[in-house]
């Protein structure tokens, strides 16, 4: 199978998920959001919760067509490629912090960030698989989730004032750069997550592989889905002794969210690739076309509208619809259709802007 084949359900998975990450993180009220559009408030695993780690298995994906390009180059290019763009991509996530801040004190800014775990996700995967190959990316998953797992037993607990992750981050960031949401300073993209949040760029990765090689064909698309079978449900009987936890993004989360990854990617492939099923297609692959700039569209564009005091009354004007929670519902479905008419445009001007 040649390595330059185009999957449009790779693409789509991508636009689904940028989408996805838009509706959730733009509510017309925090106060009125429908239960699956919501974090679970601890342990558990809601839809939301899905679609972070899915993002992360997408970047994944790309990497299964992009790093053969770099086996011809030499090691010194190899590094500046990926630390370029992981530094690039670390510095949009800080910018975005940075942003709300603009004009009072930068003394309480937040370090880590959405952006900022992506980035180094992809840095450290991206030299994993580079340089250790597939048994070595392998065996680094297996040490990264078996040692967060330890290290959180060892010297903490599951608590969230309690987790070793926030030790870790309190000691490096201090209180006052971290993330203030759960009532006291804890960051859900902090440092000691990153290793584990890795393995799903790495699983991604495996799976573009896989279909790379051998192309979408129903057994191809068997093999994906059976995987994602067997990680679900590992994660399901590891999940008595290590929670399942996004914003401690243990273990098991990292193999649930992984599993239920590859069962998407397996129905899309099998709708959009087997079945021909594509006339449905375009809208999602506009947002997986231009994706970390619409991302980056939509987070600006909510300062703007918080900053000119506009967020709320664009979003009070939908009350009408009916229910408090439909009415948030909406504003966010037709925030996340306005930052797509932007993709539109830039697709149909064929601009793509990549880091």
């Amino acid at each position: 199978m040649n390595a330059a084949t185009r999957y449009q359900s790779l693409d789509v998975l991508r636009g689904l998920t940028v989408a996805l990450m838009i509706i959730v993180n733009t509510p017309g009220s925090w106060s009125y959001v429908y239960t699956p559009l919501l974090h679970a408030p601890w342990h558990g695993f809601t839809p939301t919760d899905w679609v972070f780690p899915s993002f992360l298995f997408v970047v994944g994906n790309a990497l299964a067509f992009t790093l053969p390009r770099y086996e011809g180059m030499g090691s010194s290019a190899v590094l500046a490629k990926i630390g370029k763009r992981t530094v690039t991509i670390v510095a949009l996530g800080l910018l975005l912090c940075l942003l709300p801040k603009l004009g009072g004190p930068l003394s309480d800014v937040r370090l880590p960030g959405v952006l900022q775990r992506i980035g180094l996700c992809f840095g450290i995967a991206a030299l994993v698989l580079h340089y250790l190959s597939g048994r070595g990316a392998l065996a680094v998953s297996v040490v990264a989730l078996l040692g967060h797992w330890l290290v959180m037993a060892l010297f903490g607990d599951y608590s969230l004032d309690g987790n070793a992750g926030r030790a870790v981050d309190l000691w490096v960031f201090g209180s006052s750069h971290l993330y203030k949401g759960e009532g006291i300073p804890f960051d859900p993209e902090g440092l000691l997550g990153t290793l584990p949040a890795t393995v799903n760029v790495i699983g991604g990765y495996f799976a573009g592989r896989y279909l790379r090689e051998n192309g979408a064909t129903s057994r191809t698309l068997g093999v994906l889905a059976a995987a994602g079978v067997v990680l679900s449900a590992l994660a399901l009987l590891w999940a008595p002794l290590l929670p399942i936890n996004k914003k401690l993004w243990t273990g098991s989360y990292v193999l649930f969210s992984t599993g239920t990854a590859l069962l998407a990617l397996a129905a899309l492939a099998w709708v959009i690739e087997v079945r021909g099923a594509q006339r449905w297609t375009y809208f999602f692959e506009v947002f997986g076309k231009n994706t970390l700039f619409i991302y980056m569209l939509s987070q600006v564009a909510v300062v703007a509208l918080d900053k000119t005091g506009t967020y709320a009354p664009l979003a009070a004007a939908l009350g009408p619809i009916g229910s408090p929670k439909a009415a948030s519902l909406a504003f966010a479905l037709l925030f996340m259709l306005a930052c797509w008419l932007v993709g539109y445009w830039l697709d149909k001007r064929r601009i793509y802007i990549k880091v």
